[in-house]
């Protein structure tokens, strides 16, 4: 089977799921535990089929019933939803108001659709290793910001197979976080006011007043990406469209004209006023900019990990936060060289079923589950800490 195959096609992805899927990892990632839990068995799972068919609500005790399910449906993708009072498949059997979300990961979503406004090498779907630096930018700044803000430890990144990114946080007490406290803290997290039309974007301080301390600390880092990446690679303001609408950023008319004139700004307090207009044009052109509405209901839906975009055929892998610049968008794995991997090996494309339940690991799939499985092993650590806290404390 050749990597040019049709890699949303029924055929390969029935051969993708009943063959590399890692579904005994994801298990183990939504369960925290090795025996299946409320965790896993009143998770939602959603599954979308071929001609926009939309399955909700299904629930699972185990990685292998998943698995049977994914394999009988064979869906162009599945989503991740909430932990739920009751399994989500027994919902009409309850009275009405009983059947809530309960738990669900902390969850942020990174499209680069959002840089398309200050992006100069692409533009609508495509995607570069050059414009790829803008997500790892913000990937450098988010994860930072949340360990360092909250406390949160287990974040995983997994590239959306096309043009984004996804965090997902795992700690206990992210996990358990009501919508109000998600609409807070991404609120707090959002610099950049989201939107296509031109202009002024952010909105932190009080005219030139110095940053908030949230912002103060990382403001250095954000200018020499500013540097690198929106002056020398993408050459942001070397068109008049580029050079104007920056200028836009700038509060103060008298300055604007003075700057339009090439003059030097000599006033003191201009010259603080451009000095704050900077910094925000930096956070502008550099802080992450987030999809708020995926982050603020625990019942939001999101994407698997290593499910199969469907217009490029790359897997959804896992992103290490340390080596986010080194990645390459398209050098991720797709369907039909994952397939072609298999084949050189002589394995039978066509197995008994719960067979080849690991062949990832002999795939370039390999890497990727095994840092999602180094993950898992870090949130199982802490759960049974805490297991042995809470009996030492019985006593």
């Amino acid at each position: 089977m050749s990597n040019d195959m049709d890699t949303s096609s029924p055929e390969a992805l029935s051969i993708f799921y009943s063959r590399l899927y890692p579904f005994k990892s994801i298990f183990t990632w939504l369960n925290h535990q090795h025996a299946p839990t409320k965790l896993f068995s009143n998770r939602e799972f959603a599954f979308t089929l071929p001609g926009d068919v939309y399955l909700r609500y299904n629930s699972f005790t185990t990685a292998d019933e998943l698995k049977k399910q994914v394999i009988k449906y064979n869906p162009t993708r599945f989503e991740i939803g909430p932990t739920y009072t009751h399994k989500p498949r027994d919902r009409r059997t309850l009275q009405p108001g009983k059947f809530k979300p309960l738990q669900r990961e902390l969850v942020f979503d990174i499209d680069m659709t959002d840089y398309d406004p200050i992006r100069t090498c692409c533009s609508d779907a495509g995607i570069c290793k050059r414009c790829w630096a803008f997500i790892s930018a913000a990937v450098r700044v988010l994860d930072k910001s949340i360990r360092d803000q909250f406390g949160y430890q287990h974040l995983i990144w997994i590239y959306s197979g096309r043009r984004g990114i996804h965090l997902w946080i795992s700690d206990p007490e992210a996990m358990e976080l009501t919508d109000d406290e998600r609409r807070a803290i991404v609120g707090w997290l959002t610099v950049v006011q989201p939107g296509k039309e031109s202009g002024k974007k952010v909105n932190v301080r009080f005219g030139s007043k110095a940053l908030p301390p949230s912002l103060s600390g990382i403001i250095k880092e954000l200018a020499d990406i500013f540097s690198d990446l929106i002056l020398a690679d993408q050459d942001c303001f070397a068109s008049e469209e580029g050079y104007e609408a920056l200028l836009q950023l700038i509060p103060d008319a008298s300055i604007v004209h003075t700057l339009r004139t090439k003059a030097l700004v000599k006033k003191a307090s201009d010259r603080a006023t451009l000095s704050a207009a900077m910094q925000d044009i930096v956070l502008q052109y550099t802080y992450p900019r987030l999809d708020a509405e995926v982050s603020k209901k625990r019942n939001h839906l999101l994407k698997a990990p290593f499910c199969v975009h469907p217009k490029t055929g790359r897997v959804c892998v896992p992103v290490d936060p340390a080596k986010v610049e080194e990645f390459d968008p398209e050098t991720v794995p797709t369907v039909g060289q994952l397939l072609d991997e298999l084949n050189r090996l002589n394995k039978p494309e066509h197995v008994e079923e719960g067979a080849g339940d690991e062949d990832w690991r002999l795939t370039s799939l390999r890497p990727y589950v095994e840092m999602l499985d180094n993950h898992v092993a870090r949130i199982m650590e802490d759960v049974r800490k805490t297991k042995l806290e809470t009996a030492d404390m019985s006593w």
